[in-house]
C-alpha cells in the first residue's frame, strides 16, 4: 500500500487511458478487492473489455470535451477515473489499484484543483454505493449527502461538492 508522507509523495500525473497497456487495466480490474465496492462490476475483465472501456471513455472526450484519465504516481500506473457527464452533472469518479488506495486523496484534490478551474464545472458529483461506509475524507472535501438513486440497477449514494 502506498502511504504518502511529506519525503515520499510521488509526483501524480493524469493521462489519457490510451496511453496505458490494455493489460495493465485488465490486471487492475481483475483484482477481487477493487470489486469488492462495484457493483456495476459483475463481469470478467479481459482484453477485448478494457479496449471497449478505453474506446468508450475517448467518446465521452470527443462528446464532451471531459472524460477520465489514467493516473500515474511518479509515472506508474496506479488507476484511473476522472469527470463523465451523466445526465447534466459532472460526476467523478476514482478507482485505484489496492496498494495505491494512500493516494486517493491527492487525486482527488488534483482532480477537484482542475474541476474549480474549469467553468463548465460548477459542482462535481460522486456516487457510491452504500457497501461503503467510511466517508470522512469526501465530508473533509465539503461534499454533502443528496439523495439515493438508482443508476444501471444498483442503488448508489449521490454527493454534491460545489466547486
Amino acid at each position: 500500500m502506498v502511504r504518502m508522507t511529506s519525503r515520499t509523495r510521488p509526483e501524480i500525473k493524469f493521462v489519457r487511458l490510451t496511453e496505458i497497456a490494455p493489460d495493465i487495466l485488465v490486471t487492475h480490474m481483475s483484482d477481487p478487492r477493487v470489486a469488492e465496492h462495484m457493483p456495476l462490476l459483475t463481469f470478467r475483465w479481459d482484453r477485448d473489455i478494457a479496449l471497449e472501456f478505453i474506446e468508450a471513455k475517448e467518446k465521452c472526450w470527443h462528446r464532451d470535451g471531459l472524460g477520465h484519465w489514467a493516473f500515474l504516481a511518479d509515472d506508474r500506473y496506479v488507476g484511473w477515473g476522472g469527470f463523465q457527464l451523466e445526465d447534466g452533472d459532472w460526476d467523478f469518479g476514482l478507482v485505484l489499484r489496492p496498494d495505491c488506495f494512500g493516494l486517493g486523496s491527492a487525486i482527488a484534490k488534483k482532480a477537484l484543483e482542475f474541476a474549480r478551474a474549469d467553468e463548465r464545472i460548477p459542482y462535481v458529483t460522486f456516487l457510491l454505493p452504500p457497501s461503503r461506509k467510511k466517508l470522512g475524507a469526501l465530508r473533509k472535501l465539503g461534499a454533502a449527502f443528496v439523495t439515493e438513486t438508482d443508476y444501471n440497477g444498483e442503488k448508489f449514494l449521490k454527493f454534491r461538492l460545489e466547486t
